[in-house]
């Protein structure tokens, strides 16, 4: 359901008792509690991306090594790291296609063992992630810079961005190829990786400081030639209800001005509606800003001195859970736009997922390859086996004859 004007208008607070319950909920945003109910199409749509992700994981280790080559014995050392559950050789007969298999000496006098290096058809992947990511680089520039807008300081940490480039779609080189380049919009401050490097905003683009609420209340107005005033969408699943008072609080919330995340709320109470409000804002437009739409809430807390977060800041995803989900899959908390996926697929793909697409190639092509060798080695064998039925009928033919002959 979504919050209309008119269940708005029916939600409304009818007696002075309601109202002072409601006040009661309106001092104390910590005091609202909202059960947790499972999503299961949002949790597979995590699922989904589950196979991809292990492959992209051991992509990157071998990527990483000098040479891009590693011993297969050195990587298999790293399989729990790497949250792997079958040996590394049986995942990579699993996945074929993405590296090729050699054997090397680790040193000048030791005995030969088997390296992993990246394959030919993996090597023309990385080329083409490469123009995808110079197609889309306008994207990448504003997607960084509005991250520094929602900033307090407007700085952030770079070693933090780094830690999240994988669910923003930043190329792994960043820092150091992409910044560069933007010096009107960006400054590098200190080294990154030695834990005091900081991205710091130059210039303001007022074209990049509209949240995706705020476009698309522009976008409806422009269509309908009447204003719209930029909301939230919420929407629970079928079946999914909240108590009476939360849905009372929330339709008051609901009722009080947007605040853009791009907004200086310096002067905002922590505690306060406001506050609430404008966090909201910052969450929907970080999870917008991102691949999925859907990033692990630890790595949000990383943030949290940047954004203005509060140590229950995690809070915020259930007691609006017609605006997010929290998914538990694979062992941690993800906050997920509710608005981004119909049953559980997303609406609207960023167009840097295209990477994704073009590495989902990569690997279908691969099980198609094993598939057809796998045929045609069972139609060797059968064909054999039809060879030895047809040698021994003949010995039969021939033992047969000889004994009626000596009859």
């Amino acid at each position: 359901m979504y919050f209309s004007n008119h269940l708005i208008h029916s939600l409304r607070i009818k007696n002075q008792k309601t109202h002072g319950i409601f006040m009661q909920f309106k001092a104390s945003i910590s005091s609202l509690k909202v059960a947790w109910r499972k999503d299961p199409k949002l949790d597979q749509a995590i699922e989904n991306d589950k196979k991809c992700n292990q492959c992209s994981r051991i992509v990157k280790e071998v990527l990483n090594e000098p040479g891009q080559v590693i011993p297969l014995h050195y990587l298999e050392k790293r399989r729990d790291r790497l949250r792997l559950t079958v040996k590394i050789k049986t995942f990579l007969d699993l996945n074929p296609g993405l590296f090729d298999l050699y054997m090397d000496r680790v040193r000048p006098k030791s005995e030969p063992v088997t390296f992993v290096r990246p394959s030919e058809r993996l090597r023309q992947f990385l080329e083409e992630e490469k123009r995808i990511f110079v197609d889309n680089e306008f994207l990448l520039v504003s997607k960084l810079c509005k991250l520094l807008m929602m900033s307090k300081d407007k700085v952030v940490s770079a070693d933090k961005l780094v830690q999240v480039k994988r669910e923003f779609g930043f190329p792994n080189d960043f820092l150091v190829n992409l910044v560069p380049k933007y010096q009107e919009y960006f400054k590098l401050i200190g080294e990154p990786g030695e834990g005091r490097s900081f991205l710091q905003l130059v210039k303001w683009n007022p074209e990049f400081a509209k949240s995706v609420i705020e476009v698309r209340a522009e976008e409806e107005s422009r269509l309908t030639g009447i204003r719209t005033r930029p909301a939230f969408n919420w929407k629970l699943p079928p079946g999914f209800f909240i108590r009476k008072e939360v849905r009372e609080w929330i339709r008051d919330w609901m009722e009080l001005p947007y605040i853009s995340p791009y907004a200086d709320v310096s002067h905002l109470d922590q505690s306060s509606r406001e506050m609430e409000k404008r966090n909201v804002g910052v969450f929907h437009e970080l999870l917008s800003l991102s691949l999925y739409k859907r990033i692990p809430i630890p790595i949000l807390g990383k943030f949290s001195d940047e954004y203005r977060f509060s140590n229950a800041f995690s809070n915020v995803f259930t007691r609006h859970s017609g605006i997010f989900y929290t998914s538990l899959k694979c062992g941690i908390k993800t906050a997920m736009l509710r608005e981004a996926y119909k049953d559980g697929e997303l609406i609207e793909r960023d167009p840097l997922l295209e990477i994704k697409d073009e590495f989902l190639k990569l690997l279908a092509e691969g099980h198609r390859e094993k598939a057809e060798r796998l045929r045609l080695q069972r139609e060797m064998v059968q064909e054999d086996m039809k060879m030895m039925a047809l040698s021994n009928n003949d010995l039969d033919y021939d033992k047969c004859e000889k004994e009626l002959l000596e009859e």
